[in-house]
């Protein structure tokens, strides 16, 4: 039977209980908690919004959006955000959807770091940032009841998130900083190491070898 939390359901399919099994094993409850609040956020916002995504579509992007953090999908010469959407990608490839419904939830992951752009595309790729966002750094509560946000966090609680997730990102971006470049990762580096040198777009326009 399909589950309903807040008024949001999550499909009773093959495809999502088996993209729930997938990234229960692969990650800790944090990770695993927060990827199915941000489908629900982003279900809800979709609703505000008058936006409609494909929900089975949308709660493998939400799913898979941080798998690019974990050991066993995590590489070191890319970002993270591009690890989950390449697992993304072809878990639905192989569960024989299209390559357009397959590249939709690759830009979704890919991302849902960057502002501005994704709430111009498709309603999978602009609702997955929205509920992200909403539970990371709590953008657009405004728009959500209280009886929703108690509804979810008690489906799926938020204990020790805020330094839990920072942990997270830090283990998974530590040994690969120059993929940090020109994206809010940099950040999370820069606040756990001190020693950390961003790269900076001017010195590079600075340096360009290229004649004038």
């Amino acid at each position: 039977m399909a589950e309903d939390v807040a008024g949001v359901v999550i499909p009773d399919s093959s495809l999502v209980r088996e993209a729930t099994d997938l990234v229960r094993a692969a990650a800790d409850d944090l990770l695993f908690n927060h990827s199915r609040r941000a489908y629900l956020w982003g279900m809800l916002h979709g609703s505000r919004l008058g936006l409609e995504p494909d929900p089975e579509l949308l709660y493998v992007a939400a799913m898979f959006h941080d798998l690019g953090l974990t050991p066993n999908f995590r590489r070191t010469d890319q970002r993270f955000e591009l690890d989950g959407a390449d697992a993304a990608r072809t878990f639905l490839l192989e569960h024989d959807y299209s390559h357009d419904e397959a590249q939709r939830v690759w830009l979704a992951v890919a991302l849902h770091t960057t502002r501005e752009i994704p709430e111009r595309l498709e309603p999978e790729i602009a609702v997955l940032i929205a509920g992200v966002a909403t539970d990371v750094v709590g953008a657009a509560i405004d728009g959500l009841t209280a009886e929703q946000i108690a509804e979810v966090i008690t489906a799926h609680p938020r204990t020790g998130f805020a330094d839990g997730i920072l942990r997270a990102f830090h283990a998974g971006m530590k040994d690969r900083p120059e993929t940090t470049f020109g994206t809010m990762n940099a950040d999370v580096l820069e606040y756990f190491d001190p020693t950390f040198t961003r790269t900076n777009l001017v010195d590079l326009i600075k340096r360009n070898g290229l004649p004038e």
